[in-house]
């Protein structure tokens, strides 16, 4: 019996793309943080400094578009920008440590939430479903660059 049709992969995964942003939209407001901002916060994770290009570029936000998100960030005390050394043109773009556990703390309730949701799959099929997400959240970033 030859086996059932799948559903598209983008029909599945927007619907719960959009009820996990929602749910995560409370405890952002909680935290005092819109969705691109906990999204720079998360970006600045990966690596000590980044140019404000390469940060829009890393988390897919229009440059110019997060200007004012920086700034926001910067008035809090969250991110410092500097001048580049090596090119005055550009700023280097920082986690404070405030900035830091303010980022941890948001991404530590967004988990603790979408545990409820995981709990629904067997610990097997938990684990291999976000190794899963990894490797296809991996390979669509690295063909994006």
């Amino acid at each position: 019996m030859p086996e059932a049709p799948r559903p598209d992969l983008a029909a599945m995964i927007a619907p719960l793309g959009r009820a996990l942003m929602a749910a995560e939209m409370p405890v952002l407001e909680r935290h005092g943080l819109t969705m691109w901002a906990y999204a720079v916060l998360l970006g600045l994770g990966g690596e000590p400094v980044y140019t404000q290009a390469a940060l829009a570029k890393a988390i897919g936000a229009d440059k110019t578009r997060i200007i004012a998100v920086l700034d926001d960030l910067q008035r809090r005390e969250l991110i410092t920008r500097a001048p580049d050394p090596a090119d005055r043109r550009v700023n280097l773009v920082s986690l404070t440590p405030a900035g830091r556990d303010l980022r941890d703390r948001a991404q530590a309730e967004i988990q603790r939430n979408e545990e409820e949701l995981l709990s629904q799959l067997p610990a097997a099929d938990r684990k291999a479903f976000l190794r899963s997400l990894q490797i296809l959240a991996a390979t669509v970033a690295e063909q994006a660059n």
